[in-house]
């Protein structure tokens, strides 16, 4: 996969395929492009799909700095740019939905449309038990415990099925493969719980779709409908039944590939 050097100091690997109006992924917490799973395949049908690594995982340097949403939103701000991209139609998921909620309102004129996945404006009590619970196994740097935790990102249906740890394996290589990249999930789970946007949602300008499964209980459903409510005109999706996790894009990929690419037609030329 290229890397490119972009104004925040950092080189960045990502990868473009399929043809069409340019669309952004931005990645959830300790994820790399390949977290994508089947999602990219189906999205790059009708759109340009541009994926990335966030600093300090997958193939992209760390830099210098703090690791804020703020700061993640500049970068994925100067990629576009280092692209030539002037604007994109942008999807986020989870800590990728946060980011591209702080892009939307720092840099309106490159978003053409937000899709916000599996999100949240403020963490609450509930939500903030559960990403403190997941960050602890990256701080004793415990990996093995760290991706036990992560199955509470998938349904019930695919933990319990007989086949899930051959599901899993081609996935682990997308996950922190070293000390570094372990401390910079650290760095990823506390830019999650210092997330807060609720405040300034309604100065997003962006056509906005908030899209969440009725089992996410990272980034729950009642949080996803406080965004929808504080962005003016924003649609708010909820995907019912067994495999609506956080991690719907993996388990339903064409489900969630059909609301996303449906949303982005009505907004082709925004």
């Amino acid at each position: 996969m290229p890397r490119i050097p972009v104004r925040t100091g950092v080189t960045l690997n990502h990868e473009i395929s399929g043809a069409g109006e340019p669309l952004l992924l931005i990645m959830g917490t300790s994820g790399s492009i390949q977290l994508w799973g089947e999602l990219i395949a189906r999205l790059e049908q009708t759109h340009r799909v541009i994926a990335f690594d966030n600093r300090g995982l997958g193939g992209s340097d760390r830099g210098a700095g703090p690791i804020s949403v703020a700061a993640l939103a500049e970068d994925a701000s100067a990629l576009l740019e280092a692209l030539e991209v002037p604007s994109a139609h942008v999807l986020g998921w989870s800590l990728g939905s946060a980011v591209a909620q702080e892009l939307a309102l720092a840099h309106p004129e490159q978003v053409r449309s937000a899709v916000l996945y599996a999100t949240w404006a403020r963490a609450d009590g509930f939500q903030r038990a559960v990403l403190s619970a997941l960050r602890a196994p990256y701080v004793h740097r415990d990996m093995e415990a760290a991706l036990a935790a992560s199955g509470i990102a998938f349904s019930p249906q695919l933990l319990d099925h007989p086949d899930f740890g051959a599901l899993l394996e081609p996935m682990l290589p997308a996950f922190p493969q070293n000390e570094s990249q372990m401390q910079v999930t650290v760095e990823q789970w506390d830019a999650d719980l210092a997330h807060d946007t609720l405040d300034r949602l309604g100065a997003i300008t962006a056509p906005s779709l908030i899209v969440v499964g009725e089992q996410d209980l990272l980034t729950p459903p009642w949080q996803a409908r406080k965004v929808a409510d504080a962005i003016p005109g924003a649609r708010f999706e909820l995907v019912p039944g067994p495999g609506s996790s956080h991690g719907l894009h993996i388990e339903r990929p064409e489900d969630l590939a059909k609301i996303v690419i449906g949303f982005l037609g009505e907004h082709a030329g925004s």
